[in-house]
């Protein structure tokens, strides 16, 4: 298909539009990826799905009819293998609804005191969904990144839980790793790496 040369991504975090503009440069996908700043009074409505699908296309159709422009979005989650796979579609909101990363980082590491390292596995999951302007969904993607969670946060780049996610093959965090090298091995650089394949290709 012919993609139009500005959309919208369904995010106010300034890092999370960062990364999904480098990982779609690298598929040669020139567009102007806006955030949702660059719109004036726009509130999201409250993420209520029970899954990362659901919540993924949910914002991408709000976005897409209320700015009357194609729209990208996507819904991630840190799931922990000790604790049962939480926080999962929660992660944003662990701590709370007034939930902030330290909050949230400090909330993980207290559930996981105590537990012994081989059991702190975690997979970071993203699904990335692509609308049309009247809210049609004409693809969706979905990556996955395994790791570890560590007793403290290490890393000064990346956002949410990166300091916190441990790489083995590289043996850095999230925080730790150059752009390059996490926006292409992350959840989020597989998932929008696959949908910008599927969308190059339709």
């Amino acid at each position: 298909m012919n993609l139009p040369q500005r959309i919208v991504v369904a995010t106010g975090n300034h890092g999370k539009l960062k990364e999904i503009s480098y990982i779609w440069r690298r598929h040669f996908l020139r567009v102007e990826l806006l955030g949702l700043w660059e719109f004036e009074n726009f509130v999201m409505p409250e993420e209520i799905g029970k899954t990362y699908l659901a919540n993924a296309r949910a914002k991408a159709i709000w976005v897409a009819k209320k700015t009357n422009m194609p729209a990208l979005a996507d819904d991630s989650g840190l799931e922990v293998d000790a604790l049962g796979r939480i926080p999962g579609v929660k992660s944003a909101r662990f701590a709370g609804k007034s939930s902030n990363d330290v909050s949230n980082n400090r909330l993980l590491l207290s559930k996981l005191d105590g537990t012994h390292w081989h059991k702190r596995k975690a997979t970071f999951v993203c699904v990335a969904v692509f609308a049309e302007p009247n809210g049609k969904v004409i693809a969706q993607a979905r990556g996955e990144c395994r790791g570890f969670i560590l007793a403290s946060p290490r890393g000064k780049t990346g956002f949410g839980y990166d300091p916190l996610f441990w790489v083995p093959r590289y043996k850095k965090t999230f925080a730790e790793l150059p752009p390059e090298i996490k926006n292409a091995i992350s959840h989020r650089a597989r998932a929008f790496s696959e949908l910008a394949e599927i969308l190059k290709n339709a």
